[in-house]
């Protein structure tokens, strides 16, 4: 399983990604499921993977090679706006469906893949997609300024509760860490390391790209007061005064 998440702020772009995948109980692995394409002062963009992960690879792999696009190949270093990397990243997903999905539904394999796409590309806006497999995509707004993607629900609640367009970078960092470290508490199938990407409106270059193991002293930190903040929240509210015999 997986939990990746994406914000989207008037100050830019974070992503964030869990890399534990398993085939099973004896079968875990480190994966990243972060994917990244640059090119300072042009553009920059990054990609997060849900799903099965020979189908999320395959969909990367196209994406660096080429995708046709009403009628010329594409990478996302040479789609002229963030919608079109959207469209784009959709046809790679209904490509690898071509060659693969048959053979997969024979063998009784599901589909399965979800992707978050955020970036800028010069000339337009921070945008943030989710991708689906059937190649048809979402993006976020002001009203939901969030993207979630794998086991989602456990995170939600504080993003629902704390985040908006106009929380500041380093706050919706540590909302989205705290957002991992709940599920990461819940799900024993999402795990460390974490990948977080930072993007910067209009800066055009990657401002944070940082893998976070368990020995980071600042997610520690976080996690740690994070809960002991939860223990005196519940200890501080008045008890029931409803009668009981």
């Amino acid at each position: 399983m997986t939990y990746c998440v994406g914000l989207s702020l008037r100050e830019g772009l974070v992503l964030l990604a869990d890399t534990r995948t398993n085939a099973g109980l004896d079968n875990i692995a480190t994966f990243s499921k972060l994917y990244t394409a640059a090119v300072p002062g042009d553009r920059v963009l990054g990609l997060l993977s849900a799903g099965n992960l020979a189908v999320t690879q395959s969909v990367w792999n196209r994406l660096q090679e080429g995708v046709l696009l009403d009628g010329t190949v594409h990478t996302l270093l040479s789609v002229p706006s963030m919608f079109r990397a959207a469209q784009l990243v959709g046809a790679a997903i209904r490509a690898t469906w071509t060659a693969d999905g048959p053979a997969m539904q024979a063998q009784g394999v599901a589909f399965d893949v979800s992707m978050i796409l955020g970036g800028q590309i010069a000339g337009g806006p921070p945008r943030l997609y989710l991708v689906y497999a059937a190649g048809n995509f979402i993006e976020a707004t002001p009203d939901t300024p969030f993207l979630q993607i794998g086991e989602h629900k456990y995170g939600k609640p504080i993003l629902d509760r704390a985040l908006t367009w106009e929380t500041p970078l380093t706050d919706a960092i540590k909302l989205a860490l705290v957002s991992m470290d709940s599920t990461l508490r819940s799900n024993v199938t999402v795990g460390m390391p974490l990948d977080l990407m930072v993007i910067r409106a209009d800066a055009l270059h990657i401002a944070l790209l940082r893998r976070i193991t368990d020995e980071d002293a600042y997610f520690r930190t976080l996690r740690e007061g994070w809960s002991a903040a939860l223990r005196e929240a519940y200890r501080a509210l008045p008890p029931p005064d409803w009668p009981m015999s």
